[in-house]
């Protein structure tokens, strides 16, 4: 794995009698797109403005790029920030106020880069409309255009489909997706699924603390068993255990086969395809069959 671009090595936060983080110690493969999930009051929002440089941390090292976001003017250019309750200036309509921020932050054509933002979210046609003239998910989409600006190497998204229609949703996750290899993305999210789907790994925080960090395969145990749900049938249960690369059988009483693979086990799809040969030889009905445990599952019994 390539080295790390962002980094919180022990990093704690104290507000007054308050630990918002204790410890903590993720970093952020390059080029990846990672999860930082976790319920409220997790630290999510914390380890963002750690990151962004607009908190100190009471002790511990946070490191972006290798720098120290406390610099002044340390991350100018290179960090893009889209904050959950973000709000637009309504002192200029979005173009001239997108090409602003763009000479605020350094960039030497403004107003090309802010042209080029506005067409990557799909809102060309906002130009000149205030602000304030804008829905709900539009200034989403306007704040997201902001974090895009100049394409830094690093973009930091706390909740950035948040309001969004499915629609929209859904384009927002495939820009985000075709920004992986070319920048380093922390996202943070309550919707599990969509980080699932979304991120290469995250890191899983509850009261400022983390519980587990790793690749999504990881962290849902996609490589460690596969789920197999039975509508009817008498599962063979004991000839599920003998075959090859299968470590253990669990049957649940609502009809979920858990399958734990052998971890010497050189093929998962050969165990697989063996596993639903036995059963459908056995006359079982089979409705669905997954890989690993849901994200979700996963963060509920952490959390």
């Amino acid at each position: 794995m390539s080295e790390p671009v962002l980094v919180l090595d022990q990093a704690s936060k104290r507000f007054g009698t308050r630990q918002a983080l204790d410890r903590l110690s993720v970093s952020v493969p390059q080029g990846t797109v990672w999860g930082l999930i976790g319920p409220n009051g997790a630290g999510k929002s914390t380890s963002f403005s750690l990151l962004c440089g607009y908190l100190r941390p009471t002790s511990g090292r946070v490191r972006v790029l290798g720098r120290d976001p406390r610099v002044p003017g340390g991350l100018k250019g290179v960090v893009g920030v889209l904050p959950q309750d973000a709000a637009l200036p309504g002192y200029l309509p979005v173009g001239p106020l997108l090409t602003y921020l763009g000479q605020l932050s350094g960039l030497e054509r403004p107003e090309r880069e802010a042209r080029v933002a506005l067409e990557r979210v799909g809102l060309s046609d906002v130009w000149d409309v205030p602000p304030a003239a804008l829905s709900h998910g539009m200034g989403r989409r306007v704040g997201l255009a902001q974090a895009l600006l100049g394409d830094p190497p690093v973009v930091l998204l706390d909740e950035p489909t948040s309001g969004l229609d499915p629609k929209v949703a859904a384009e927002v996750r495939a820009l985000v997706a075709r920004m992986r290899g070319r920048a380093t993305v922390l996202v943070s999210s309550h919707n599990l699924p969509e980080l699932e789907a979304l991120c290469d790994g995250a890191a899983i925080l509850d009261h400022g603390r983390l519980l587990q960090a790793g690749s999504m395969a990881e962290l849902t145990a996609r490589s460690a068993e596969f789920r197999i749900q039975v509508a009817r049938g008498d599962i063979p249960v004991a000839a599920l255990r003998a075959l090859s690369g299968v470590g253990d059988v669990t049957l649940r009483p609502d009809g979920l086969l858990i399958v734990v693979l052998d971890p010497k086990a050189e093929s998962p799809d050969a165990v697989l395809s063996a596993t639903l040969r036995l059963l459908l030889d056995a006359g079982v009905q089979v409705t669905g069959v997954s890989q690993g445990q849901s994200l979700e599952s996963r963060v509920l019994a952490l959390t």
